[in-house]
């Protein structure tokens, strides 16, 4: 396993970005199962010693990135910038994207009923949200999705840690499962 760790460490530091489960198995000629026990290994001994860097679960990826306790100083010696934030419009954007992806500009616009280029051009700029394909329907608008990015930057590992909400379909309240099992048996 410590061959298998420090593989893991020498890739993700070079690569500097999320790095697919599939491709580190590959790459380390093993299971993607002793994959995730190095890489949870791994992030466990980095957080137990308090270490400058963290590695991050991306879904089906891993990242090398620095820890959250020195972002004052890399941002300092780096002297970059902390990203802007998101206005309220953007993050209702963003929310909707996340939660009905894979999502077009018209869905987010009718649930939200107020156009929504500004904010969508806005979350693409920042890397949140990406082009994913195009709807098959007439004028074939494009499909949104979330990106690593938007993990990373909200701190989950997948869309599945995203917190449970009421979703609307089409004005419609859908109950979550635990509700509608209730409703059933009323």
């Amino acid at each position: 396993m410590d061959q298998v760790k420090r593989i893991i460490e020498a890739v993700l530091f070079a690569a500097g970005e999320p790095v697919e489960l599939d491709r580190l198995a590959k790459t380390a000629e093993c299971d993607t199962s002793e994959i995730e026990d190095a890489a949870r290994s791994l992030m466990d001994e980095y957080s137990f010693q308090r270490r400058g860097i963290r590695i991050v679960r991306l879904d089906q990826a891993y990242q090398m990135c620095s820890s959250g306790e020195m972002s004052a100083y890399v941002t300092k010696a780096l002297e970059t910038r902390k990203p802007p934030k998101l206005s309220s419009s953007q993050l209702e954007t963003l929310t909707i994207i996340a939660y009905y992806q894979p999502a077009t500009k018209a869905y987010v616009e009718q649930l939200r009923g107020v156009d929504s280029s500004y904010s969508v051009s806005a979350l693409m700029n920042k890397h949140l949200i990406e082009e994913c394909g195009r709807l098959n329907v007439p004028g074939r608008p494009i499909l949104y999705r979330t990106t690593a990015d938007f993990l990373r930057t909200f701190g989950l590992e997948s869309l599945e840690d995203l917190p449970e909400i009421e979703k609307m379909q089409f004005g419609k309240r859908e109950l979550p499962e635990e509700d509608k099992e209730g409703a059933e048996h009323e």
